[in-house]
């Protein structure tokens, strides 16, 4: 059995947080001798803070949810002393890819664990005044397709379908964003700008208005994948710049996929994570 005290959480609305995903994840964990005493099911149950988490002298932290459910829980327990292991639980679990690795399963990463081949590390994150992003950070008129994925999720097809035309035409007709500090890239600006986090930086991507008609065809985390294959154009690998909305309209944001907005300009920096996360691969 492991020696740290252990907590796990949960959510039911991520991608692998099924009935049978669950029995997966809790007989790989006994097998592994990596069980928790204490399971907090999000958004059902709160989420435990730094404190909560030291009161209860819990120095492990197991988080099987997507991406933005696991930026919510490390920023809850921001400041903690124990550690973070995050496992892909998600649709995309672009933060799990960075800590283990593309190909690494839920049980890749526990028979790691067990065996003691990991490191902890604090990544850093992209950073706005809306928040912190540990995975990735979207910025510009094509973030309107976060409520296609929302409605895919609770399988609400006239939602569905509303919103994908809804979408479709923000993105094309929507203000674009543009870097101005530095001023790299199409001036003209981008319906949306990627900035992904990594030990060297923020990658800085901007997609071209071509690409908009590809979100119809798939879904948001099939496209997510799909779309940095296609056409781009490679702005930068920056640890700070500003980027403004082409027509001085409020700028829309997803952090770690969910949806916030900040002014018509806005700056966007690096940071460490404010707690231990575990690694099992050297990231990207």
């Amino acid at each position: 059995m492991s020696s740290h005290k252990t907590w796990l959480v949960v959510n039911s609305r991520s991608g692998s947080n099924d009935d049978a995903g669950l029995r997966a994840l809790d007989q790989s964990l006994a097998a592994h001798g990596l069980g928790e005493e204490r399971r907090i099911e999000f958004p059902a149950d709160d989420l435990p803070t730094a404190r909560e988490l030291e009161d209860g002298n819990v120095s492990r932290l197991i988080v099987f949810t997507g991406d933005g459910s696991l930026n919510a829980v490390i920023e809850a327990a921001s400041g903690w002393d124990g550690e973070i292991l995050v496992l892909p639980g998600g649709t995309m679990n672009l933060l799990s890819v960075r800590l283990h690795g593309e190909e690494a399963t839920c049980e890749d990463v526990l028979d790691r664990i067990a065996r003691g081949a990991y490191r902890a590390i604090r990544p850093l994150m992209a950073c706005c005044d809306a928040g912190r992003a540990h995975a990735g950070l979207l910025v510009g008129p094509g973030t309107a397709w976060a409520g296609v994925r929302e409605a895919m999720r609770d399988f609400d097809v006239a939602s569905l379908a509303q919103g994908a035309s809804d979408a479709l035409a923000e993105t094309t007709g929507g203000a674009r964003v543009r870097m101005v500090d530095p001023a790299i890239g199409d001036q003209e600006g981008y319906p949306l700008i990627e900035l992904t986090p990594s030990h060297r930086g923020m990658q800085t991507d901007g997609y071209p208005l071509e690409n908009a008609g590809e979100f119809l065809q798939q879904s948001w985390a099939v496209l997510r994948r799909r779309f940095r294959e296609g056409p781009h154009e490679r702005l930068g690998l920056l640890d700070r710049l500003v980027i403004e909305n082409c027509a001085g309209e409020p700028l829309n944001i997803l952090i770690d996929g969910e949806p916030a907005q900040l002014e018509s300009r806005a700056e966007f920096t690096v940071a460490e994570c404010p707690v231990d996360l575990l690694a099992t691969a050297h990231g990207y």
